[in-house]
């Protein structure tokens, strides 16, 4: 597979991060959580086939170097809310006459042939619903087309009433994004990238339900 697309990733400041997620972990160790699923993500987009760069859009400056020391490209956020930020990332830094795809940075047990087949999937202005089916997780969209993200509450349903073709595929760790205790449990369940499990280790949650808060 010949590596094309430039892949987009958001990450808001850790300490604001994943309020759904509080109480998963004790509250010292939350930023530390979603860092290490935003590793995780990255470290899956770039082992992949796919995607030839990636950009990250954050102004959080411990994400920042941590992703970059991955090989991920920090690009700053250039404030608004989250769809303006994917925005940017994709059809400003990245540019209209590339193939885009932005991704949740929550999926920890993302494995990257899951993403490198979504994409072979994508000829089009795609998404993948996430595991509950009304979120989503993945927005392609081929060289020429904006990117028009609708992610937010309901984001799936957004997405198809928007054009975007949903991609159906066997992918549950691409599909797996974690917003609460549960979402977390299932990532357990899944096999999670090595950052997180090793936090999960530190905690002594591995292997177990993640207690809610």
């Amino acid at each position: 597979m010949v590596r094309e697309w430039v892949a987009v990733i958001p990450v808001k400041r850790l300490s604001a991060a994943k309020s759904r997620l509080r109480g998963a972990v004790p509250a010292a160790r939350h930023a530390d959580l979603a860092l290490a699923m935003v590793r995780d993500t990255v470290a899956a987009v770039l082992a992949g086939d796919a995607v030839a760069e990636l950009l990250v859009v954050t102004d959080d400056p411990a994400a920042g170097d941590a992703v970059a020391a991955l090989g991920a490209r920090v690009v700053p956020d250039p404030g608004g809310d989250l769809n303006a930020a994917l925005r940017h990332g994709a059809d400003r830094v990245a540019g209209l006459t590339r193939c885009r795809v932005v991704l949740a940075g929550d999926l920890p047990a993302l494995r990257p042939g899951e993403l490198d087949a979504a994409l072979a999937g994508a000829g089009r202005r795609s998404f993948v619903a996430d595991a509950n089916g009304s979120g989503t997780v993945l927005l392609a969209v081929p060289p020429g087309r904006p990117l028009d993200p609708h992610f937010g509450l309901g984001s799936a349903v957004a997405h198809a009433a928007s054009g975007a073709a949903a991609l159906a595929g066997d992918w549950p760790g691409l599909r797996q994004d974690v917003d609460t205790p549960d979402d977390l449990s299932a990532v357990l369940d899944l096999g999670p990238g090595p950052h997180t499990r090793q936090l999960l280790r530190d905690l002594g949650l591995t292997g177990r339900r993640v207690p809610a808060a």
